[in-house]
Formats: structure tokens, C-alpha cells, sequence
């Protein structure tokens, strides 16, 4: 495992660059997994407005005014943290033996945070003098849905790490209980179907407010999101954040099957979960005692699998509603069938005692079903409410 990149480079290619620690590993292929997956929404949302199912919005911008103080301060402020931090991790002795502890202390380089900060905030005056009129005017520009992907793609971002943090932690309130403050800022413990929820929810008013078809939006989300959730599980296994599965008791099905396919035991974790590996030195030295079904590869797998069957079949497919239920379905069954051999806290009160998770797929898998079933009814071809 790989808590952040300093390791995974040191495995590869034998260079050990200590500023690599800060750059944790599950945040790194989460955030190249939104940036790919806004290509998928991108080219998506291209091809559904060829056919007419999204237009654009005229709106008016300020053009040639100076850089305002909102611009400067934002500038100046992330200029000092960057520089702050950065710098401050090379000359304070030991700040790398503890990244996650030395982001959220009060630690830091005073002096290179005033100049980084400084020189953000004259770039950005520079930018903004550069273009500057006398007398700044209103122009009015045509505004295209694909021309707001990098907006939704935010937006999806900030409301699914707070969804996917507030559901974790519901989830495991005992723990919560015990350390709420790491628990909150920890780079591990995120729920999915938090984030999935609070995200969608944020979206559709921000799509709204611009006119954008909510049915047409979502059908074109629905192989993003698949595609998202395989991308974003590769962050989860190359750290070995805690979502693996029970342990893998019962002997290897297949002989040319590799071990590790079948039987894992998660050495270096980045949640320090489990006993201590012999010999090893530094902040990750810990695997699990017993062998657990590797189940992030496994939805890795499934879910590009999937999101290759609903990749193929949206061109085909003509009727609004319809893959978003197929989304709903295929999304909603993975995960239920997944929790059964994945390790997760289950809810004692209910009957079957289910997850938290599986409660939540029987919902989509519902939903779904009802999708497929009413699309024709509710969304007819020629007649779209947003």
C-alpha cells in the first residue's frame, strides 16, 4: 500500500523525494478521478446538445475593471497558506514524519507564506491591469451547458466530501464520539452514498438555476458516475483507506489466480490498521493479522465493467429517464452485493440488521426499477420539464 506518494515513487522508480508525503494518495487519484470523469460529462453533454437537449443561456459579464479587493485578499490568502506550509515543511525539522498532523497544525514558514502570498496577489493585479479599460462595460456572452462542467465538477466535489464525511461518521458514531475533531479531518473515512446524496442535491439546484434539463442532465450524468465511483476506488485500494472485506477464510477458487486477488492483508495502510510489520520503520508499519477479500479491486473491476456497458448503450438508448435508472440499478446492485463480503457496521436495531450502505442500494435499486418502469410516462420525448 501507498499512504501518499513518496511511497508509490520509492516502490516504482527507487527516488525517495520527501515533499511527495504531502501529497496523500487517496486525495491524488480521487482528484484525478474527478478530472477524468469531467471529461467524461464533458463529451457527454457535447454529444446530448447536437441533439438538442441542451441549449445555452445568454448573461451578462464586466469586462476591463480592475482586480477587485475580494481578488487580492482571495489571492494573498492562498498564496501564505501554500507558501506557509510548503516551505515550512523543509525547514522545520520532522514535519514529514506526520504529514496529516503537520497540514492541520499551526506549523509553518511565516516569512515564505508573506512572499508566496505577495506574489499571488501582484500576479493577479498584474492579470487584471493587463485587460483594464477606462471605463470597464457589459458585454453579453452565450453560455453552453458543457461551458459549466468545471463549475458542476466542483460543486460535486466540495458537497461530496462534506456528504461522504457527515455519513461516515454517522455511521460510526463510537468513534466519532472518541476523537471528533480527527475524525472530521482525516484524509480516510468517507461513506460514498453520502457524498452521492448531498452532491445531487447540490447539483440540482445549481443545474436549475441555469435552466439546464434535470432528466437530460442526469441521464448524461449516469455513465459519469459509474465511471467516477471505479476511478475513485483506485485512491481507496492503493492506500488501503479501510474499506476492504472480511476475511478470506476459505481456500483460493481458482490456482492461477494471484494471491493477493483473493487474500489480502493491506501491509502499510494508511490507517495504521492492525500489528506491526517487523522491521519496518516510520508512520505506516502496519497489516492486517489475517488475509481480507481485496473488495475495492474487485469494485474497481466491476464498475469499469459496467460503466463500458452503459458507455456503449447510451447512444442507443433515446428515451429520457431510462439510463438513469439503469444507473440507479447497476450502481444500487454492486454495492448491495459487495456488502456482503465487505467489512461495515451494521445497523443491530433493524431486522436482518442491514448496513448502512445496503439499506441505502435497496433505495436505488428501487428507484430504479421505478425509473425503467415510469420514463415513458413521466418524461415524454417532445415534452422535457427541467
Amino acid at each position: 500500500m501507498y499512504p501518499n506518494l513518496y511511497y508509490l515513487v520509492e516502490d516504482l522508480f527507487g527516488i525517495k523525494l520527501s515533499a511527495l508525503k504531502l501529497v496523500n494518495s487517496f486525495g491524488f487519484f480521487v482528484a484525478l478521478a474527478f478530472i477524468a470523469s469531467g471529461y467524461v460529462l464533458y463529451s457527454e453533454i457535447k454529444r446530448k446538445e447536437a441533439l438538442g437537449q441542451f441549449g445555452f443561456i445568454e448573461e451578462k459579464i464586466i469586462v476591463g475593471a480592475p482586480a477587485s479587493i475580494m481578488d487580492l485578499v482571495t489571492n494573498f490568502l492562498f498564496g501564505f497558506f501554500f507558501g506557509y506550509k510548503l516551505v515550512g515543511a523543509f525547514t522545520i525539522e520532522n514535519a514529514l514524519n506526520n504529514t496529516q498532523a503537520y497540514i492541520f497544525s499551526l506549523q509553518g514558514n511565516f516569512i515564505a507564506g508573506l512572499i508566496m502570498g505577495f506574489l499571488l496577489l501582484y500576479l493577479k493585479w498584474k492579470e487584471k491591469d493587463k485587460v483594464k479599460l477606462a471605463v470597464p462595460e457589459a458585454r453579453t456572452v452565450i453560455v453552453w451547458t458543457h461551458d459549466r462542467v468545471g463549475d458542476i465538477v466542483l460543486q460535486a466535489a466540495l458537497w461530496g466530501f462534506i456528504g461522504a464525511k457527515i455519513f461516515h461518521n454517522l455511521e460510526n458514531l463510537d468513534d466519532f464520539a472518541k476523537d471528533p475533531l480527527g475524525a472530521l479531518i482525516s484524509f480516510s473515512g468517507l461513506t460514498f452514498y453520502g457524498g452521492l446524496i448531498l452532491a445531487t442535491i447540490a447539483i440540482i439546484v445549481y443545474i436549475k438555476k441555469y435552466k439546464i434539463r434535470v432528466i437530460h442532465f442526469a441521464d448524461a450524468m449516469a455513465p459519469t458516475m459509474i465511471f467516477a465511483y471505479a476511478a475513485g476506488r483506485i485512491g481507496c485500494h492503493v492506500s488501503g483507506d479501510g474499506d476492504w472485506g472480511v476475511p478470506s477464510l476459505s481456500p483460493k477458487p481458482f490456482s492461477w489466480l494471484p494471491n493477493w486477488m483473493w487474500g489480502y492483508t493491506y501491509p502499510h495502510n494508511v490507517v495504521n490498521e492492525g500489528l506491526h510489520i517487523p522491521n519496518c520503520v516510520g508512520n505506516y508499519c502496519n497489516q492486517l493479522p489475517v488475509t481480507v477479500y481485496p473488495t475495492t479491486f474487485y469494485e474497481i473491476i466491476i464498475m469499469f465493467l459496467l460503466f463500458g456497458i452503459m458507455w456503449m448503450m447510451r447512444k442507443k438508448i433515446t428515451q429520457p429517464g431510462i439510463l438513469t435508472g439503469v444507473y440507479l440499478l447497476f450502481a444500487g446492485g454492486e454495492r448491495f452485493f459487495i456488502e456482503k463480503i465487505r467489512v461495515n457496521n451494521k445497523i443491530l436495531s433493524l431486522p436482518f440488521q442491514p448496513t448502512q450502505a445496503e439499506l441505502i442500494s435497496t433505495i436505488l435499486i428501487v428507484l430504479g426499477i421505478v425509473f425503467l418502469a415510469m420514463s415513458k410516462k413521466w418524461f415524454p420525448k417532445n415534452i422535457v420539464k427541467s
